[in-house]
C-alpha cells in the first residue's frame, strides 16, 4: 500500500482530517486537483464549537493570530444571537478567510510530514475487502495510489461521489446570490471599516453585505431581482457588482477591482450514507446548504474531527466493530439539522407579506432569552449532543467543558490535556481506583486527576472532545465498558478492580 488513507481534497475538511490522521501516526496523503491554493477568501467564519475543537489541538491560538477580528454572538437570517448563554470560552464568531485557515492547516501537515499531492486529479476508483485504488492524472501522466481507506473531501461537486455513483438528494436552490472579493474607493466612509454580523433584512430590490478581509480587499455578498433573472453560469461582470455596491452604499463608493466572484444558490443536499465500504465522504462532498448563519466551514471541520481518530483506530487495528460506522450515525443528523435551519433562514429572507409576517414573529421570539439560546446553540454547534450508550448523565454525549483545573503538576485546562490526540480520563475523586481501571488502555487514553466541578467522580473523553462516560466510583464496570467501546480491546489484561468501601 502507498498509504493508509488517501484524502481527496485540500480544503479545510481534507487538511484537518489529514492532520488528525498524521497526529495519530497514520500514513496519509492528500490529493488535490489544483496545483496551488486559489487565494480566494471563500468561507469567512469560525463558530464556537469549531473554536473549541481547534483548541484541543493547539490550533486556535495561531488561527486567532491570523483572524481579522472576532464578533460577539452570531445571527439567524440576520437576526442577532447571543452565544454567552452557553458554557463556552468562545461566545463569538471568528472572522477569518478560508484561505488563511487552509494555510495554517497545511503548515501543520508539514510539521507532521503528511504529503499534499497537488495538481493531481482522481479519474477512477476501485475497492475491495482489503483496500482502495485511486487512478490519478497529474503533471507526469497517469499513476495509481493504493490505501486501506479513501475519504472524499472534494467539495459540493465531488469527483469521488460521482465516480461512486452516489446520489445527492435534496432541494434545488431558489435564491441566486453573488459573492466577490473586491477593492473599492470609499472617500465618504459609507462602507463599514470593521467586521460586523450581517444585517440581511428582506428587500425586494436587493440586498448586500460587505466586510473587510485584509490587504485592502472586501468580501461583498449580494442578491436582488437582477441576480434572479440570470443563470447560475452567467458571467459576473464588474458592472453587475458595481450596481449592487452602489445600490447598497450609494454612488460615492467606487469599485476599483474584482479579484474573484462566484454565483451560488441556497440549494441543500445530503448523501444518504457517509460510508461506502472503504470510501467515506466528509464536508461539502457529503452535504451542501446555503451559507446562512455561517455554518458550512464549521460543519466540515467537525466532520474531520469526528472521523479522524476513528479512522486512525481502524487502521491501527484496535477499533471495535462498528466504531467507524458511528461517524455516519453521529454526523449525518448534525448536517441534516443544519440543512433544515438554513432552509428556514432562506424563507425569512424572502420579501413577501407572508414571510415578512413570519420574520416579525421570529424577531420577537429571539428577544426571549431561552428562545435565543436554543437557536444560538443550533447555529454555533454548541448544542450538539451525540446519542451515546451508557448510564444517563448531563455530560454524556456533550463536548467536555474546557475547565480550569488544579492538578498535581499545577494549573491546567482540559483542552491542553487533549493535545496529543488521545482520549482522556479525568478523575476528580478516587484517583487510584480509576487509574487502575484505565491502566490497560494507557497507550490510548491519557489520565489526569484534578480539582473540578463536573458533577461526576470521573469522565472519559474521546479524542474529539466528547464525553463518552461520566459516573462515580460505584460504576467502574461502566467505565470499563466505555473504554472497550471507544478505546478498543485493552493492550494487556486488566486486573480486577475492587470498589472501595
Amino acid at each position: 500500500m502507498n498509504a493508509d488513507v488517501i484524502v481527496v481534497g485540500a480544503g479545510p475538511t481534507g487538511l484537518l482530517l489529514a492532520a488528525e490522521l498524521g497526529l495519530a501516526g497514520v500514513r496519509a496523503v492528500v490529493v488535490e486537483r489544483l496545483a496551488r491554493r486559489s487565494g480566494q477568501s471563500k468561507a469567512l467564519g469560525i463558530q464556537p464549537r469549531s473554536a473549541e475543537a481547534l483548541d484541543l489541538r493547539g490550533l486556535l491560538e495561531p488561527l486567532m493570530d491570523r483572524a481579522i477580528q472576532r464578533v460577539d454572538g452570531g445571527h439567524f437570517a440576520g437576526l442577532r444571537l447571543d452565544y454567552t448563554a452557553w458554557n463556552t470560552r468562545h461566545p463569538y464568531s471568528i472572522g477569518i478567510p478560508q484561505g488563511r485557515v487552509e494555510a495554517l492547516l497545511e503548515e501543520r501537515l508539514g510539521e507532521l510530514d503528511v504529503q499534499v499531492l497537488r495538481g493531481h486529479e482522481v479519474t477512477a476508483l476501485s475497492q475491495d475487502a482489503d483496500g482502495v485504488e485511486a487512478t490519478l492524472l497529474g503533471p507526469g501522466g497517469e499513476s495509481r495510489l493504493t490505501a486501506r481507506f479513501l475519504v472524499g473531501c472534494d467539495g459540493g461537486r465531488s469527483t469521488v461521489r460521482r465516480l461512486l455513483g452516489i446520489g445527492f438528494p435534496g432541494l434545488d436552490g431558489k435564491l441566486l446570490s453573488v459573492v466577490a472579493d473586491i477593492t473599492i474607493s470609499d472617500p465618504d466612509g459609507a462602507v463599514p471599516e470593521t467586521w460586523t454580523l450581517p444585517v440581511m433584512t428582506p428587500d425586494k430590490t436587493g440586498k448586500g453585505y460587505i466586510a473587510p478581509i485584509g490587504d485592502g480587499v472586501h468580501r461583498f455578498l449580494f442578491y436582488g431581482a437582477e441576480q434572479q433573472r440570470l443563470s447560475r453560469d452567467a458571467p459576473i461582470t464588474e458592472e453587475e457588482v458595481r450596481r449592487a455596491l452602489q445600490h447598497e452604499f450609494g454612488p460615492g463608493v467606487r469599485l476599483t477591482g474584482v479579484r474573484w466572484a462566484s454565483r451560488f444558490t441556497d440549494a441543500s443536499r445530503q448523501v444518504e450514507r457517509y460510508r461506502h465500504g472503504r470510501i467515506l465522504l466528509a464536508g461539502d462532498a457529503a452535504h451542501i446548504h446555503s451559507p446562512s448563519g455561517g455554518q458550512g466551514l464549521n460543519l466540515g471541520l467537525q466532520d474531520a474531527f469526528n472521523l479522524g481518530w476513528k479512522l486512525a483506530a481502524e487502521t491501527a487495528g484496535w477499533a471495535h466493530d462498528g466504531l467507524l460506522d458511528t461517524y455516519h450515525s453521529e454526523r449525518h443528523p448534525v448536517a441534516a439539522r443544519v440543512l433544515a435551519n438554513t432552509r428556514a433562514q432562506a424563507v425569512l429572507l424572502v420579501h413577501d407579506e407572508e414571510n415578512l409576517a413570519l420574520r416579525g414573529i421570529m424577531e420577537e421570539l429571539l428577544r426571549v432569552p431561552e428562545a435565543n439560546r436554543i437557536v444560538a446553540g443550533m447555529i454555533s454547534g454548541l448544542d450538539i449532543r451525540h446519542d451515546l450508550p451508557g448510564r444517563p448523565h448531563h455530560l454524556l454525549g456533550r463536548h467536555v467543558p474546557n475547565l480550569d483545573l488544579v492538578t498535581a503538576s499545577g494549573p491546567e485546562r482540559v483542552a491542553r490535556l487533549l493535545r496529543d490526540g488521545r482520549g482522556l480520563l479525568l478523575s476528580t475523586a478516587d484517583e487510584a481506583t480509576f487509574a487502575k481501571a484505565a491502566e490497560p488502555w494507557s497507550a490510548r487514553i491519557g489520565r489526569a486527576h484534578a480539582q473540578a466541578e463536573l458533577g461526576a467522580d470521573a469522565v472519559l473523553v474521546r479524542p474529539d472532545g466528547y464525553v463518552c462516560w461520566a459516573g462515580s466510583v460505584a460504576d467502574v464496570s461502566g467505565l470499563a465498558d466505555a473504554l472497550a467501546r471507544w478505546a478498543g480491546a485493552p493492550a494487556r489484561p486488566s486486573s480486577p478492580v475492587t470498589t472501595p468501601e
